[in-house]
């Protein structure tokens, strides 16, 4: 059992993995001029779309926690708004994380809810379809010692890789700031002027166009 487990799970990811990659190629049949540095925001949209659909039918399909009980189709929808609800609460719950962090207020607010909406792709949407909008569940799983399954275990380190990621990918932008293709100038501040770096946030950064 477990050995199945294993290999349904190694499916899964690679199916994950292999939506990404369609989600690369397959846009630029339809649509003109696309590509990911160009048409990012379209992108976006297009990923979420493309992990979202593979992980619901995956789960649908591999059923890793399968239930005894039948349940009603006014059950059944209720879960599914439910989700849907904790979805868009995670996506608000992010982009107001990355505004508290330094990103643009009003400003590049679409880029920065896109943003919120990926990471929310790559680690909520798991999460609902393996557990659902149980936040018992959640926080058995996320705990110390909670895991029961190999799925579960999965679920935790690529939920906890995704956030580490995503805080990872962040470094090396501010490493950027002097090159011809950022719009803005910058005026380091007195600290990373000192040390003679790019600044790295020890300071007030002030940017003018």
């Amino acid at each position: 059992m477990k050995d199945t487990d294993i290999k349904r799970l190694l499916y899964t990811h690679l199916l994950c993995i292999f939506s990404i990659i369609l989600s690369v190629f397959i846009p630029s049949l339809f649509l003109e001029n696309f590509s990911i540095l160009e048409t990012h925001l379209t992108w976006l949209y297009i990923c979420s779309g493309f992990v979202t659909a593979v992980n619901l039918v995956l789960y649908l399909a591999v059923k890793p926690n399968t239930s005894s009980k039948r349940s009603s189709l006014s059950h059944k929808v209720t879960r599914f708004l439910k989700c849907c609800i904790y979805f868009l609460m995670s996506c608000f719950s992010f982009h107001v994380i990355f505004v508290l962090y330094g990103a643009p207020l009003i400003e590049l607010a679409l880029e920065t809810f896109l943003f919120a909406v990926i990471l929310s792709t790559f680690t909520t949407v798991p999460c609902l379809c393996l557990l659902g909008p149980n936040l018992k569940a959640w926080l058995r799983v996320f705990s110390r010692n909670g895991v029961t399954s190999i799925w579960e275990n999965s679920l935790q380190m690529t939920t906890i890789s995704s956030f580490v990621g995503a805080w990872l990918g962040a470094l090396p932008i501010p490493l950027d700031w002097e090159r011809p293709w950022q719009m803005t100038v910058e005026r380091k501040c007195s600290i990373c002027r000192s040390l003679r770096v790019p600044c790295m946030g020890l300071g007030t950064v002030i940017r003018v166009t």
